[in-house]
């Protein structure tokens, strides 16, 4: 049910992506990260916003390069991970050693700001 008008909610109403900004760019590691000396509570990808298509082009290639290949890359942890890479400007491998809730976390960011709507 549509909790404004007491009707039911329309399959649009349900499916409908999240809008850009609505998704927070901030994602908040579960226990504090430890990364080359240094420690995080959080990572910002507002740089996401950056991103031009040579960068996707990078990841897809930095995947096939390490022997991946996903006819969906944009979907895959690996590739989310060297999106947020570059968007953040920290090394993937600050990225590959996350616990694997927080990669997650990462992941399912990178991946709604891709299909959000604007």
């Amino acid at each position: 049910m549509n909790k404004d008008t007491n009707t039911p909610a329309t399959t649009a109403q349900v499916e409908a992506a999240p809008k850009k900004e609505d998704i927070s760019p901030v994602v908040t590691f579960g226990k504090p990260y430890t990364f080359e000396h240094k420690t995080y509570e959080s990572i910002d990808l507002s740089g996401l916003d950056n991103l031009t298509a040579e960068d996707m082009i990078a990841a897809d290639k930095y995947l096939t390069g390490n022997g991946n290949f996903s006819p969906m890359p944009e979907m895959s942890l690996e590739y989310a991970l060297y999106i947020a890479s570059v968007a953040t400007g920290l090394p993937v491998e600050f990225f590959r050693h996350l616990p694997p809730k927080d990669a997650i976390k990462v992941k399912n960011r990178v991946t709604n700001f891709f299909y959000a709507e604007d």
